[in-house]
C-alpha cells in the first residue's frame, strides 16, 4: 500500500519517481533465468510451494512468447493477481517496501506496488515496450487511499488499459471512474497524470537515488548471490 497522503506528498514523489524511473530502465533478456543458487536460497527461507511458485512464473515467460500482446497482458494480469495482498508492514515490517519480483514471488503476496513491478518487468521480459507501459499511482477514490496500477498504452491510443489487482478485468482508464491519477512513471521518463490519458511530462528518468539498493538486489538475485 502507498502510505503517503496524496494531498503532501507532490514534492517528495517528484524525486521518488525519478529516482524508480532509474531501477525500471534496467532491461532484461527476454527470458527469466532462475539460478540453482537463487531456487536453494528460496527454498531455505520460503519452502518448495515458493520454489514452485517461481517455476510457474518461468513457464509463464516462456510459453507465453508469442502469444499476441493482448493475451500477454491478460495473462501476466491474471498470473500475478492470484497472489495474495499484504501490507508492508505486516509482510517486510516497514512501512513503505518495493520487492522485486523474485521477493514477490517467493514470499507469495505483496501490495499494489508488487504486483504494478512485477507485471512492468514480466511484459518487459515478453518483449512489450517500455515506451507503452507506465507504472501509475492513483487514489482509490472507493478506498480513499493511494493505489498503484500498471497502465498499458495501446499502439496509437492515448487512453491507456488498466492493469490491477483489485479487479481482475482489464479495461480502458476513461472506465476506471474510481481511480484519479496522480502521476506515472517508466524506464524513460516520468508524467503528470490528472487526467486519464498519457498525462504532461515533468521530467527524465536519470536519476537512481534511493532505488539503487532495489537494483541491486535484483542484478544480485538474477545472478543467485542473495534473497
Amino acid at each position: 500500500m502507498v502510505t503517503l497522503g496524496i494531498a503532501a506528498r507532490t514534492k517528495h514523489q517528484l524525486g521518488l519517481f525519478l529516482a524508480i524511473a532509474g531501477l525500471l530502465s534496467l532491461t532484461w533478456a527476454n527470458e527469466l533465468s532462475l539460478s540453482q543458487a537463487l531456487l536453494q536460497q528460496v527454498q531455505t527461507s520460503y519452502g518448495q510451494t515458493a520454489v514452485n511458485r517461481l517455476k510457474q512464473w518461468q513457464q509463464l515467460v516462456e510459453k507465453s512468447q508469442h502469444l499476441p500482446e493482448s493475451e500477454k497482458l491478460k495473462a501476466v494480469n491474471t498470473f500475478f493477481n492470484q497472489l495474495g495482498f499484504v501490507n508492508d508492514i505486516d509482510h517486510w515490517k516497514k512501512e513503505d517496501y518495493w520487492a522485486t519480483p523474485v521477493e514477490f514471488m517467493a514470499s507469495g503476496a505483496g501490495d499494489c506496488e508488487d504486483f504494478s513491478i512485477a507485471k512492468y518487468f514480466t511484459l518487459r521480459l515478453l518483449g512489450v515496450a517500455d515506451k507503452k507501459m507506465r507504472i501509475t499511482y492513483v487514489k482509490a477514490l472507493s478506498l480513499n487511499q493511494a493505489h498503484m496500477v500498471l497502465s498499458y498504452f495501446p499502439e496509437g491510443q492515448r487512453i491507456p488499459l488498466v492493469l490491477d489487482n483489485l479487479i481482475g478485468e482489464i479495461v480502458p482508464a476513461s472506465q476506471r471512474k474510481d481511480l484519479l491519477p496522480v502521476y506515472n512513471f517508466n524506464g524513460d521518463g516520468l508524467w503528470l497524470a490528472k487526467q486519464r490519458g498519457e498525462g504532461k511530462r515533468v521530467g527524465k528518468s536519470t536519476r537512481i537515488s534511493l532505488w539503487v539498493e532495489l537494483r541491486e538486489r535484483m542484478l544480485k538475485q538474477q545472478r543467485g548471490e542473495e534473497l
